[in-house]
C-alpha cells in the first residue's frame, strides 16, 4: 500500500483544509482504509434503484395513488432505498441548500472551529471522520450536523444559512411525512395512526452536509465506510458527483441520481418499527 506516514498535519482541523493546503503528494496511512492490492476491486452493479412518483402519490387518482403505495412497499422491501422525483420541493431551494452548505465549509477554520462537536446531541456539530481523537483510521470527509426539529437550530455563518435551512428542512419533512404513510399504509396499518405511533411531533430531524474534498489517492480511502442509518428516513441531496453506492443482494450498486431527484433510504428505525418486513 503507497501510503505515506502520519505527516504532522496538526495545523489542520479538517479534510478541507489538509486538501486545499496542497501539501499531500499521498494519503496519510491513518487515512488509508483500503488496499486494492488485497481486497481487490469492488464488484458494482449498474441496477437501478426503484424510482417513485410523489406527485402521484399526492395528487393523482386513487388508482395511481394504491399502485405508489404498493411499488413503495416493494422498494421497501427489497432495496430499502427508492428515488423520489416530482416531490415539489423547488429546483432553487435545494441548489440554495447546497451552495449554503458550502459556504459553511468554504469558512475559514477557526469559524468553524466555533462548532466542533463535543456529544453526539450537541445542536450543532462540526467535523471530521468519526472520532478523530480514537479512531485508529480515519474517513476522508467534513461534516457538518445540526438538529433542526423539534427545536430548530442553525450556525450563525454563512449569511442565509439559517433562512435557507429552515425552508429546506421544512419542506422535506413535509415530504417525509407523505412517505411515511404511504410506507405505513403499505404495511396495511391505519394511516391516522402513524404520527402518534412513531411520535413524529417530537421526533428529531437532523440536517447533515458531508463533504468529501479532492484526495491524492481516493482508491485507498473512503469518504464513509459502509452503514445503515439510524433513524426513520434518510432523504439525500446529491450534488451530481454520483458517488455514492448501496448494497442490493448482496452487491454494490452506483447510484446514479436522476436530475432534481431526491434518493431516500429506510433507516433502522423504520426496519424495527416494521418489524423487519
Amino acid at each position: 500500500m503507497a501510503a505515506q506516514p502520519l505527516l504532522p498535519l496538526s495545523k489542520y482541523s479538517t479534510i478541507k483544509g489538509i486538501s486545499d493546503s496542497g501539501v499531500l503528494s499521498s494519503l496519510p496511512s491513518c487515512y488509508a482504509c483500503r488496499d486494492p492490492d488485497i481486497d481487490g476491486p469492488t464488484e458494482t452493479l449498474e441496477e437501478e434503484v426503484p424510482i417513485i412518483d410523489f406527485s402521484l402519490l399526492v395528487g393523482g387518482t386513487a388508482e395511481q395513488r394504491a399502485q405508489v403505495i404498493q411499488d413503495l412497499g416493494k422498494a421497501c422491501r427489497d432495496w430499502g432505498f427508492f428515488m423520489v422525483v416530482n416531490h415539489g420541493v423547488p429546483k432553487s431551494l435545494m441548489e440554495t441548500m447546497l451552495n449554503a452548505c458550502m459556504g459553511f465549509f468554504n469558512m475559514r477554520e477557526d469559524e468553524k472551529q466555533e462548532y466542533n462537536g463535543k456529544h453526539v446531541f450537541d445542536p450543532i456539530s462540526h467535523g471530521t471522520s468519526f472520532n478523530s481523537s480514537v479512531d485508529n483510521v480515519r474517513y476522508w470527509r467534513d461534516y457538518l450536523k445540526v438538529i433542526v426539529h423539534p427545536d430548530f437550530h442553525s450556525p450563525a455563518k454563512p449569511s442565509g444559512f439559517r433562512e435557507t435551512s429552515i425552508e429546506y428542512a421544512t419542506q422535506t419533512r413535509e415530504m417525509a411525512k407523505e412517505l411515511l404513510k404511504a410506507i405505513w399504509e403499505s404495511l396495511e396499518l391505519k394511516p391516522e395512526d402513524m404520527e402518534e405511533a412513531l411520535d413524529l411531533n417530537s421526533c428529531f430531524q437532523i440536517l447533515v452536509a458531508n463533504l468529501y474534498p479532492p484526495c491524492p489517492q481516493p482508491e485507498l480511502a473512503l469518504g464513509i465506510p459502509p452503514h445503515s442509518d439510524h433513524g426513520l428516513l434518510t432523504i439525500l441531496l446529491e450534488n451530481g458527483i454520483n458517488g455514492l453506492k448501496v448494497e442490493h443482494n448482496g452487491k454494490w450498486v452506483h447510484v446514479k441520481s436522476l436530475p432534481n431527484s431526491f434518493l431516500v433510504n429506510t433507516g433502522d428505525h423504520t426496519e424495527i418499527v416494521s418489524n423487519g418486513k
